[in-house]
């Protein structure tokens, strides 16, 4: 599976987005995993997937403080989330301050992952990487 793309979606309601179908389809069943990304946007995971990455992350040592680190900030976010039929599902408000959601979001296919940004957050981040 390769997620790729840009799409532009606007909140359906309370804290609620439509993930685009290209994006949908990619994932197994009707659940996919959510987590704090780098870069201050979220990242986006098929279940089965990230199940996979949690285990390579805690095979990591704990004695080095950077696999800590890493281990603490993208489990202590990570959320399973059920997407209806029509593709929403629900950014929790821990999720939506980090990333500074608001109107109107973003949705990138990033390979192996897909990530949720603020459309503000991402063309300034477009325009910096284009310079």
């Amino acid at each position: 599976m390769v997620f790729f793309g840009e799409y532009e979606v606007s909140f359906t309601g309370a804290s609620r987005i439509v993930l685009p179908k290209k994006v949908r389809e990619l994932l197994k069943g009707n659940t996919c995993v959510l987590s704090k990304g780098f870069d201050s946007c979220l990242t986006g995971y098929d279940r089965d997937d990230w199940e996979g990455r949690a285990q390579s992350l805690l095979g990591v040592s704990l004695l080095e403080k950077e696999n800590l680190e890493k281990r603490r900030f993208l489990f202590s976010s990570a959320v399973y989330l059920e997407i209806d039929e029509q593709g929403r599902f629900v950014v929790p408000k821990n999720l939506l301050s980090y990333a500074d959601l608001k109107e109107k979001v973003v949705i990138i296919g990033a390979g192996d992952h897909f990530e949720v940004w603020a459309e503000e957050k991402w063309k300034k981040y477009v325009k910096e990487i284009k310079n």
